[in-house]
């Protein structure tokens, strides 16, 4: 049977398209003038050449399935990238962050190539036969696992966010980035599979003294801090997996600790050993940093969850409104989330806080992990100061900008959950502004 494609045929398709639109041209327009997602659209389409006649794509055969091994996105999507700032990196680049473009995904899964990555002192090579977890200290049997024996525990998947405690905190005196990205991109939200460390400990037999966790990486900045044992044997996981797949290098690979809900940095990457003990260890990392100073000039420690927030996603300075015309409706769309449990409730503010609507929580809602919501609102055209407030179930409300200051002032860095606004000018442009009453 011949594969052929002549000009003829063309010819007759590119008719029979036309005689089809002509057709339907009548009911086509009467159903868009009526849908107000496609006012904007055009309704005739037998002048549009993309429809009228076959791209090339659709007659020449495709590359071969196993042309690359490990599959690719599309090159049209190469502006997808995860960036990084010289502001948050003093340009050492070893320890620096690279941060998500949260304006470009869906769902609430973050694929692995956009995750937002941390390190203290670069992304180390690990040899997975060579790894060694060693769990000693204040147990009743100190042991040391490699890979293979610490995958022969019953292994767990959950769904749950990673949020830098810097997440938004160059902001703290006003906004610095006109960006989504930049402002926002210091988190992601994936599934993990590992083990709990209550399951691992249950074998080792944790003694009556041990109130405290430290955990510690292997990599050239041995990263360490302290965990309260309670948390440990609540949710406190040992992951191998992530998305289906093993960590990616610069999320830990082979092993690193998750702590649902709490702060990044506690989640250490490269795991190698976890020591068991009655006082916290007030190492570097939880001394020296990611602590916050109050105006009375006193730091807090030992502060871990990250707190409720939400960030409007579309539009967004990298998405803005200047397409649309007065009368076109539009999703407005965003993410919340809380690390001290689930998302109840997100509500938007067309006027700067002024006033509030509930938003509509969407797929997936989860603890501990990101939670899409949706508003459905009737673009007229006029300046907005759009804004979102998130809720949880253990009775938590995102704060004002105000309302954190008084408590935290502006010289913090972590921790930051006050009320994020963007500016909708009159011609659809969107800049990152900071309302304060």
């Amino acid at each position: 049977m011949r594969n052929e494609y002549s000009q003829h045929d063309a010819e007759n398709v590119s008719a029979e398209r036309r005689n089809f639109f002509k057709k339907t041209a009548a009911l086509s327009a009467t159903a868009i003038a009526g849908a107000g997602m496609l006012s904007g659209t055009r309704a005739m389409a037998e002048d549009d050449p993309v429809i009228m006649n076959t791209p090339d794509w659709g007659h020449k055969i495709g590359y071969p399935v196993t042309k690359n091994r490990y599959g690719m996105p599309s090159p049209y999507e190469h502006n997808i990238t995860r960036r990084n700032a010289q502001l948050l990196s003093s340009g050492n680049w070893q320890a620096s962050i690279a941060m998500c473009p949260i304006q470009d995904l869906s769902g609430i899964m973050t694929p692995n190539g956009l995750f937002f990555s941390r390190c203290h002192g670069g992304i180390p090579t690990i040899n997975p036969n060579e790894w060694r977890l060693m769990i000693h200290g204040l147990v009743e049997k100190p042991l040391v696992l490699t890979l293979e024996q610490l995958k022969r525990y019953p292994n767990v998947s959950r769904i749950h966010f990673v949020e830098c405690p810097a997440n938004g905190g160059p902001e703290w005196r006003g906004p610095q980035f006109n960006s989504i990205q930049f402002a926002k991109g210091m988190m992601s939200n994936a599934e993990w599979t590992g083990v709990y460390l209550k399951d691992i400990l249950k074998d080792l037999g944790l003694k009556p003294s041990a109130k405290w966790m430290l955990a510690e990486g292997i990599d050239s900045s041995h990263m360490g801090r302290t965990v309260p044992v309670d948390k440990v044997l609540d949710d406190a996981m040992i992951v191998w997996g992530q998305n289906g797949e093993a960590l990616r290098p610069e999320q830990g690979y082979p092993v690193r600790l998750l702590l649902p809900g709490w702060e990044g940095n506690l989640c250490v990457k490269w795991l190698g050993r976890l020591e068991f003990a009655a006082e916290p260890f007030y190492a570097k990392e939880e001394t020296a940093k990611y602590t916050a100073l109050k105006p009375s000039g006193k730091a807090i420690q030992h502060f871990y969850a990250n707190e409720v927030n939400s960030i409007i996603t579309s539009p967004c300075p990298e998405k803005p409104w200047t397409d649309l015309k007065a009368g076109d409706m539009v999703e407005i769309e965003g993410l919340a989330w809380s690390g001290m449990g689930t998302i109840e409730g997100v509500d938007v503010s067309f006027d700067g806080g002024n006033n509030w609507v509930e938003a509509k929580l969407k797929g997936l809602v989860l603890p501990k992990s990101w939670t899409r919501f949706s508003f459905m609102y009737k673009y007229e055209g006029k300046p907005l100061i759009l804004a979102s407030r998130a809720r949880d179930d253990a009775g938590y409300i995102q704060p004002t900008i105000d309302q954190e200051t008084a408590v935290m002032g502006v010289e913090s860095v972590y921790h930051r959950n006050g009320i994020a606004t963007w500016e909708v000018t009159a011609e659809g442009k969107v800049n990152n502004v900071q309302v304060r009453s």
